[in-house]
């Protein structure tokens, strides 16, 4: 018998080799580290559903990790962290039901992971006997693009692929090199001290290679803030390296000095290697940088420079807006006058595919105008065919009201845009000249996108049902209205609530000056640090509501200093001024941004809904005086309804009653 930590019964030890169930009959898991147990393992003796791992059952309160000397991780039973936040093991990169041991400097383990470890580096391989010695995974080269979904080694994180690994029984992915590490290495990189293996508990960047990288071992020098990945000290630094994508042999360079690398334009300070024909510098892995790929970025297949040319006019990487140094390797698409820093394109290998120069030139998405029918002076089209409306259309000029929105993106119509002279049918000049297909940085799926149309939706971006225009994935289906396509697509964009132009950035957390949330990823101004969340950046610049005459516009901040003055004139409460909301500047009616646009703000009216059971076709409305009674609720149609367009028929339903369960209007604006 022995006693457990926080269980009020004794439990026994379970000897016989079996699978250990609850009384449903499924397998049962161990109460310290939620995985699955078998004997041998402890269980209650009183027969309440309570089991542990041996393994779990000795594991000590507090330990001294040897990969880890600054601190001593704590056993603990729920998330050290604010709120419960969930915890990723660092070795593992999976998720913590349990017990966690946790370090103060932001470490976090799996019980069994945090063990496992300890007994690499005491070398207790012969904890490890019963695991058996498996072949390669797949027999292919380390760089091929498939390997993306290969399995990869937690100490080292590269493919098991091509390499004899260590897979454990209980999960554990190991190279058999990266188990027979040796604790401690002398290295030329390093003269000062001898390395130590160890997790990157500070989060240092490799010496070799410049990268960061969360997880797996690393050798480091803890006094001097200095690390290497494993597989940069151990991988052959061969004097010549022969690839096919430069003319000329990179020769090895075995000084130790800083350098910035020429082909991606990051520092370097061992193992560069150095091309004496062409006078340039790189790291070990930039010898071998495609020449050239198509990334989701961009429409184009870019091509991979060492200098830009003198004339060449980039504002900054495309990606994180920062300058491109001409002097230094980059990728760039000539034709647009765009540059990508080499690290940031390539960052995520689901992002770009290696394209021969051949495939390049045959690299373009169809337009979305089927034809040019008349062109103006200027070479401007006047006339045109749109592969989504029967009739031609024509480059018109804005005259008077805001009553019609684009079929597209569904915002308010303005200069310039198309419209159709025999129905209500208007496109903004941008939607129009949309292609076809196309992909986009933020779709992980390697489908292309299809533009498409007549169909309810709920877009994957802003969480917004509508019917306008859509890009659809072949793949995963998911759809992305026109509103968050055009806004994501990379440029600098205006905003008429700020002076400066907008950049996108995906990994940028700030609050948003409209609605006051702190978000991540936002439109931000260099200039001024201004900053709008995606949300926010997308709503209606001008809306009409029944609530006033006139237009409404969306004003940012509130000038006024009364305060009985801030209130919604739709639902009389009270309004936050440092939060964003629609006046009318000629009769000052103002109101929540949610009030206004209620909940479904892209839904276009008078169009129809082809997903219906009713016999007859029938299209969205919504009822400003009379409200009949809902068929389905019997409750007024006060908000977005279905109405039958046969004469005769009095069928209306509230769309929420009838409306797919995907299709429900779940999230609203804040007040």
């Amino acid at each position: 018998m022995e006693d457990s930590y926080r269980h009020q019964h004794p439990l026994v030890l379970l000897n016989e080799d079996r699978q250990i169930t609850n009384q449903s009959g499924v397998v049962a898991k161990c109460s310290r580290c939620g995985e699955k147990v078998s004997a041998p393992c402890f269980g209650c003796a009183e027969d309440c559903p309570f089991y542990l791992h041996k393994v779990c059952a000795d594991a000590p309160l507090e330990l001294n990790h040897p990969f880890h000397h600054n601190h001593p991780l704590v056993l603990m039973e729920k998330s050290p962290y604010p709120s419960g936040m969930g915890v990723i093991c660092d070795f593992c990169d999976e998720y913590i039901e349990k017990f966690v041991y946790h370090c103060s400097c932001g470490l976090d383990f799996h019980i069994k992971c945090a063990l496992f470890t300890f007994d690499i580096a005491e070398n207790h391989l012969k904890e490890l006997e019963h695991v058996a010695l498996q072949p390669p995974v797949i027999p292919t080269k380390k760089d091929d693009e498939q390997l993306e979904d290969v399995k990869k080694c937690f100490g080292c994180w590269e493919p098991l692929a091509n390499y004899t690994n260590f897979s454990a029984d209980c999960g554990f992915n190991l190279h058999k090199r990266c188990v027979e590490l040796s604790l401690q290495k002398n290295h030329m990189c390093h003269h000062k001290h001898p390395l130590l293996l160890q997790f990157n508990s500070d989060r240092l960047a490799c010496k070799i290679c410049e990268e960061t990288r969360r997880r797996g071992f690393v050798y480091g020098c803890s006094s001097c803030k200095f690390v290497v990945h494993i597989e940069c000290l151990s991988s052959d630094l061969v004097p010549v390296i022969k690839d096919e994508r430069h003319e000329h042999p990179f020769s090895l360079f075995r000084r130790r000095a800083p350098f910035i690398c020429d082909a991606c334009g990051t520092e370097g300070t061992y193992s560069a290697y150095i091309c004496c024909e062409c006078d340039i510098i790189v790291h070990k892995k930039c010898t071998s940088l495609p020449s050239i790929i198509k990334s989701k970025w961009h429409d184009h297949a870019i091509f991979h420079n060492y200098f830009l040319p003198a004339d060449f006019g980039s504002s900054g990487c495309v990606i994180c807006h920062n300058a491109v140094s001409p002097e230094h390797g980059s990728y760039c698409c000539l034709d647009c006058n765009i540059a990508f820093h080499v690290r940031c394109v390539t960052k995520e290998a689901s992002s770009y595919v290696i394209i021969s120069r051949e495939d390049a030139d045959e690299i373009s998405y169809e337009s979305s105008i089927t034809c040019v029918l008349e062109r103006n002076d200027a070479g401007e089209a006047t006339e045109i065919q749109h592969f989504k409306h029967m009739h031609n259309l024509l480059l018109s000029s804005f005259v008077g009201g805001c009553e019609n929105s684009c079929d597209g993106c569904m915002l308010s119509i303005s200069d310039p845009f198309y419209s159709c002279s025999q129905c209500q049918f208007f496109l903004h000049k941008t939607c129009a000249e949309l292609p076809k297909k196309k992909q986009f940085w933020f779709h992980k799926c390697p489908q292309d996108l299809v533009l498409i149309s007549d169909k309810c939706y709920l877009c994957q971006k802003c969480f917004h049902v509508s019917n306008a225009f859509a890009y659809e994935c072949d793949g995963c289906k998911r759809k992305t209205c026109l509103r968050c396509v055009i806004a994501l697509t990379p440029s600098a964009r205006t905003c008429p609530h700020h002076e400066h132009p907008l950049l996108y950035y995906q990994d940028y957390e700030a609050r948003c000056n409209a609605c006051g949330e702190t978000t991540y990823g936002a439109f931000r101004c260099k200039d001024c640090n201004f900053v709008l969340h995606h949300d926010c950046f997308s709503l209606p610049i001008t809306v009409r509501h029944k609530c006033d005459k006139d237009l409404l516009k969306l004003t940012i901040h509130d000038d006024n200093s009364y305060s009985e003055s801030h209130y919604c004139d739709i639902c009389e409460k009270s309004r936050d001024p440092n939060r964003s909301f629609y006046r009318c500047e000629i009769c000052d009616t103002c109101a929540h941004v949610r009030c206004v646009l209620d909940l479904y703000p892209f839904i276009k009216l008078g169009s129809i809904y082809e997903e219906s059971d009713h016999s007859h076709p029938l299209t969205f409305v919504k009822k400003s005086y009379y409200y009949p009674d809902c068929d389905d609720c019997h409750r007024p149609c006060e908000d977005l309804a279905l109405e039958c367009t046969k004469s005769g028929c009095n069928y209306i339903v509230h769309w929420d009653c009838v409306a797919p369960h995907d299709l429900r209007r779940w999230w609203g604006f804040d007040m």
